[in-house]
């Protein structure tokens, strides 16, 4: 998960894309003139002119070399410290890009570059694009240049996200659609269910799973054995952030997949479900255990209940299927959010895997 927010006022900090730009308008300057500058300032798409300094400088056999380390702010991105390393040299073309080590390469469709290309998207393509732009139009060079990025350590980072899954192998991906990392936005985390939504689409596949933790998400993969990889999406908290872009990319079937509380709250309408930006109401879990058979006093307890999992255990003991019914309401509540084209099915799980609430799809 992303993280506990601090309080006070949080400080921002750049995508890998901003860094790669930089470090590449820094390489190119550097191959035009001979030499390096101490820091470079790049553009950005709203019009931010933000200043890097370079952790490296190589000029080896007409291929110059630079380097940022990446500052996320306070964000907590799993990229923050990596050295974004770009070398830069002449092609007698136009600009192209190659995946150095520790930066992925797509090997599925599904995905906004063609399988084979470096996971270099777009939007950092063409901030990198106008980063050397500026140096070819300040220097009157041509911009003929071929670019490698390169991630050390970017394969084991990689792990740590969804681009295996996206069927991106060898690295990380150079992302960034501003420039600008915003904390706690989640930006990459959203973007990553919609890239796995479009990788799923893609292969032709008709049922996803989307899951709130790994422990739902290895349950439902035990329900339904043989899923493919491509089928599992890592939800987490983003409940809107996925059901808002199946509604205009619909899928056959969902699954969804969490555990007690976190689906407690999609019931209740929630449709981000981390626990400082959404919370369950005790007094509404009360009320749905008494729609679901509980009698007055089990209702009260319920509702006094200090947590989700406590007013879960007092259901069970009484007799009450509470979790069926919060599976039901978080079905009808995830159905609402897609307004058609997509059945859904809700699981939900305890924390030691067990299936302790089901709301079945409707056919």
């Amino acid at each position: 998960m992303e993280g506990r927010k601090p309080t006070g006022t949080l400080r921002r900090g750049w995508t890998t894309g901003a860094c790669a730009a930089a470090a590449a308008a820094a390489a190119y300057r550097a191959l035009l003139t001979g030499r390096f500058p101490d820091a470079q300032s790049i553009r950005l798409p709203k019009g931010e002119i933000p200043t890097f300094q370079l952790e490296r400088r190589d000029m080896a056999d007409g291929v110059a070399t630079a380097s940022v380390i990446k500052d996320a702010g306070d964000d907590p991105d799993v990229t923050h410290g990596a050295e974004i390393v770009v070398s830069v040299r002449r092609n007698g073309g136009g600009l192209s890009f190659k995946a150095g080590p520790g930066v992925g390469t797509v090997t599925l469709p599904g995905l906004p570059l063609a399988v084979g290309e470096p996971a270099i998207n777009p939007g950092p393509r063409a901030i990198i694009a106008a980063a050397v732009g500026a140096v070819a139009e300040e220097l009157d060079g041509d911009g003929a240049i071929e670019i490698t990025i390169s991630v050390p350590n970017g394969e084991a980072l990689a792990a740590k996200t969804m681009n295996p899954r996206l069927g991106i192998k060898g690295g990380i991906s150079i992302l960034g659609t501003t420039g600008v990392v915003v904390p706690f936005s989640c930006a990459s985390w959203i973007h990553s269910i919609h890239r796995g939504v479009d990788v799923a689409r893609a292969q032709g596949i008709g049922h996803l799973i989307a899951a709130t933790g790994s422990t739902s998400e290895a349950a439902a993969r035990t329900r339904y054995s043989g899923i493919s990889e491509q089928a599992l999406i890592d939800m987490g908290d983003f409940a809107g952030g996925l059901l808002k872009y199946l509604r205009r990319n619909p899928v056959p079937r969902l699954t969804l997949a969490g555990g007690f509380a976190k689906l407690t709250k999609l019931q209740q309408g929630a449709l981000d479900l981390h626990s400082s930006r959404s919370e369950v109401d005790m007094a509404r879990l009360a009320a749905t255990a008494g729609e679901a058979g509980a009698g007055a006093e089990t209702a009260d307890a319920i509702g006094a209940a200090n947590t989700a999992m406590q007013a879960l255990t007092l259901a069970q003991d009484a007799g009450v299927p509470l979790a069926d019914a919060v599976a039901k309401g978080a079905r009808e509540t995830a159905l609402a959010s897609l307004a058609g084209g997509t059945d859904v099915e809700v699981l939900i799980f305890d924390r030691a895997g067990k299936e302790v609430g089901h709301a079945p799809f409707a056919t």
